[in-house]
């Protein structure tokens, strides 16, 4: 049935056709807002912030164990996406001078921090080292984002002090800042042959899917308590 409605310009006919179809275009939009507003909701970012170790290096990107890691998400049913912000040679020092624009662009819940390795190959005093790691996790704490420190070490003909020195750095700074932390990410992988590239310095690609699993073994409980 058709309505009478006076208008500034005229008259004009509203039927009960139009209305339907006035409200049916209001609900879509309507539910359009809210599907963008619960996704952005659920939106959740995992930034990794490292070296070599976490760039892929010498090897497809998506055979790296941060791809796999990211499959590994989505199988779960974890909605995060991970940013692989890793640049191969970086130091702590390097990290220091990107990690707020990485912070401020992503807005991460969560820091996987894998850096240190090229400082201690470069003989870095270890307090040094554990300084720069130390400002790392606060200014990704100051964000508002949780890390998750990944440990590395350095070969043993450093010499036992230093490289003790290079490796405690980890679980003592997991302890001082109140974070968990993952042991040498390398373990059973860097003194075995077939797992390594030529170098005997960076895994081969028969080796991310172990590092994967051992990184997500520590990312799990992390997440459950998000």
């Amino acid at each position: 049935m058709a309505r009478l409605v006076l208008y500034p310009q005229g008259i004009r006919f509203v039927t009960a056709a139009c209305k339907a179809s006035l409200l049916k275009s209001a609900l879509i939009i309507l539910l359009a807002f809210l599907s963008v507003v619960s996704t952005a909701s659920f939106a959740k970012t995992i930034v990794v912030l490292g070296d070599s170790i976490s760039a892929a290096y010498n090897m497809p990107e998506e055979k790296g164990w941060v791809n796999l890691l990211q499959q590994t998400l989505q199988a779960n049913g974890y909605p995060h996406t991970v940013v692989n912000t890793s640049i191969s040679g970086d130091t702590t020092a390097g990290g220091l001078a990107r990690i707020n624009k990485a912070l401020e662009q992503h807005k991460p819940e969560l820091v996987l921090l894998e850096l240190g390795a090229n400082d201690g190959l470069r003989g870095f005093p270890p307090f040094l080292i554990k300084k720069n790691l130390r400002e790392l996790i606060k200014r990704s704490q100051q964000s508002g984002a949780q890390v998750l420190l990944l440990s590395m070490r350095i070969p043993s003909n450093y010499g036992k002090r230093y490289t003790d020195l290079f490796y405690n750095n980890y679980p003592e700074l997991a302890d001082e800042m109140g974070i968990p932390f993952v042991p040498f990410i390398l373990e059973d992988i860097a003194l075995t042959q077939d797992m390594m590239q030529a170098d005997q310095l960076h895994p081969n690609e028969k080796a991310q899917p172990i590092i994967a699993e051992r990184v997500w073994q520590y990312l799990e409980p992390v997440l459950g308590i998000n």
